[in-house]
């Protein structure tokens, strides 16, 4: 069985995504964090999510244009709930996590988009392919902690992920939503 490349191209995005904004350095803890992505496989939904991640956030929203955020993602944990699937994303057709072990995203600007609502721009690598994305972030901030939640549709035959057989949008969507819910400590 075949596993879908949506739901591997969504997560990594996703984990790119996860790096919003920042002034004053932030820890991210892993544990309450998540970077997942999901696609359509025959027109259903997917989701899978990446097992491990690191991330580095720096935001303070009087000072957003200040900020930054960088993503690294170990393409090779994402996860779809079976050792099978999970093999065959990792493979080359999909993420070929022996020749490209990491999917990065490195933040270059962040702009305000109103209320607790950020833009953030960056370098998104996946497959050594790297493309500059928007990702629209909401941030929460509850004293010392803060969240940062988006969405980034990507399409993943620009990163290369999914050829061969899986090259077909008809079976496995191009389209990938990368979803990510990162929480931060000052």
């Amino acid at each position: 069985m075949k596993v879908s490349f949506s739901r591997s191209m969504l997560t990594a995005f996703a984990a790119a995504v996860l790096v919003a904004s920042g002034a004053a350095h932030a820890d991210v803890d892993l544990a309450k964090s998540k970077v997942s992505a999901v696609s359509k496989q025959m027109n259903v939904p997917t989701e899978g999510a990446f097992k491990k991640f690191s991330a580095q956030v720096k935001f303070d929203p009087a000072k957003a244009a200040q900020g930054s955020a960088q993503m690294t993602i170990d393409v090779a944990s994402f996860d779809l709930g079976d050792k099978m699937y999970n093999d065959q994303v990792a493979g080359k057709d999909w993420f070929d996590a022996k020749t490209y072990p990491q999917a990065t995203f490195v933040s270059s600007a962040i702009a305000p988009a109103g209320g607790n609502k950020y833009n953030v721009t960056g370098k998104l690598t996946i497959k050594g392919k790297a493309e500059t994305v928007t990702v629209p972030v909401t941030v929460a901030q509850n004293g010392a902690t803060q969240t940062f939640d988006g969405v980034l549709p990507i399409k993943r035959s620009t990163f290369n992920v999914g050829t061969g057989e899986w090259k077909d949008t008809s079976i496995v969507a191009d389209e990938v939503q990368i979803k990510f819910h990162l929480v931060a400590t000052k």
